[in-house]
């Protein structure tokens, strides 16, 4: 891509992203779908086509799809301070949300037996099932892909740890460059952006440096803060799907040290889908919870930026690149391969940790199915179920 000149401003795009990071719910699909109404509709920012350009670039991307497209349209817009307001704007109102939950959650205690919290675990069970419906319907369609989200699922469940998440992405990363690719034409004419190739390069860099260089920097400095923005980095830097995909890689990077509890995790992850914005900040609810002995607030911004830092680098890294690279038909069918492996990962999140702390009996089963189908069929806004379902996990604490 060629560089552009930025014609907007830092408070116009911080406001535009602010009022969106009060009203998105929904999850990231219907986020692109407010952000093309937005800024291809109303705002006419960019047309149709450099819209869905950017959106097939960022579901490519490891990281928070949505989120980066966002910051995508700052940078097209105001340049990289653009980007950092349209990050700002979107992100910080969900954050605050739930780093008050997560104050919440500390102050209470021992949650572990709180029949509300058994109602989060549970509307978790059915956004996770949801949100695996829809991706598997679009990213494993066909039997060579499908057979490909299937290992990738056994794979995690035989292997559940961060080293095997990416170990299963890489094959079939591969797998999908040689299989998967097709050789028809596909041209689009060059698009624009206000960012030079030194920048993108330099940018790129640093991503493989940090990615790279925080474990052995870690490991050789021991301290609780590096190591908890190498794990927090690492788990933006490799996920590749979207929030929900995120949840097993977090879960490894936080639960085993005992940073944050299996049951606050859950819940906190549940509370996450009642609030507007990218399911990512449910990374400052984490550190948040981690820091509860210091000030728990500056935990969370730290764990929210650790996260962030990479699809910053990436966005910025790829985008003047991104002509010459979707032409290349390997590049599009490692991208399908990935996406496989991204449902495989999603099923094997679905049944641990999801599934396996939140439903224990017939009745855990019986709510976890009336939340899916609230969702699923009767299009119940997220936070309407998530608080329906807190209410009756109470309720049957109550009963039982």
């Amino acid at each position: 891509m060629q560089a552009d000149s930025p014609r907007g401003s830092f408070p116009e795009v911080l406001l535009a992203f602010l009022r969106l990071g009060l009203t998105s719910f929904g999850g990231p699909v219907a986020h692109l779908g407010y952000f093309r109404q937005e800024f291809v509709e109303r705002r006419k920012w960019l047309d149709e086509n450099t819209y869905s350009d950017m959106v097939a670039l960022c579901q490519f991307l490891p990281g928070p799809a949505s989120s980066q497209v966002g910051i995508s349209l700052g940078i097209r817009r105001a340049g990289l301070l653009g980007g950092l307001a349209a990050w700002l704007g979107f992100t910080l109102p969900s954050a605050a949300a739930l780093i008050l939950f997560a104050y919440g959650v500390t102050a209470i205690g021992d949650v572990a037996e709180s029949g509300w919290l058994r109602g989060l675990k549970i509307a978790a069970v059915a956004v996770v099932a949801l949100a695996l419906w829809g991706m598997a319907r679009n990213l494993a369609p066909d039997k060579p892909r499908a057979t490909l989200a299937i290992a990738a699922a056994i794979a995690m469940l035989a292997w559940p740890t961060a080293l095997g998440q990416v170990i299963a992405i890489a094959v079939a990363g591969a797998i999908g460059w040689r299989l998967l690719r097709e050789d028809r034409a596909f041209e689009q004419p060059a698009q624009r952006f206000p960012v030079g190739r030194r920048v993108a390069v330099v940018s790129l860099a640093l991503f493989f440096v940090l990615l790279i260089g925080l474990p052995a920097l870690s490991q050789a400095l021991p301290d609780e803060r590096l190591e908890v923005f190498d794990s927090f980095y690492r788990a933006g830097s490799l996920v590749f799907g979207g929030g929900h995909v995120v949840l097993p890689l977090l879960q490894t990077q936080v639960v085993p040290p005992g940073w944050v509890g299996n049951e606050e995790f859950i819940a906190g992850y549940g509370a996450a889908q009642a609030v507007p914005g990218p399911l990512f900040t449910f990374s400052a609810y984490l550190g948040t919870v981690a820091f509860q002995d210091r000030t728990a607030w500056v935990g969370g911004m730290f764990t929210l930026a650790a996260i962030y830092v990479p699809s910053f680098l990436l966005v910025i890294g790829a985008m003047p690149f991104w002509d010459r690279l979707r032409s290349q038909s390997g590049f599009r069918g490692a991208s399908r391969g990935i996406g496989a492996a991204v449902v495989g990962l999603l099923v094997a999140a679905l049944y641990n940790p999801v599934w396996t702390s939140a439903v224990h009996t017939r009745e855990d089963f019986g709510l976890a199915l009336a939340a899916f189908g609230l969702l699923a069929f009767w299009r119940v806004p997220p936070w309407l179920v998530v608080a329906l379902s807190a209410g009756g996990g109470q309720a049957i604490a109550m009963l039982t």
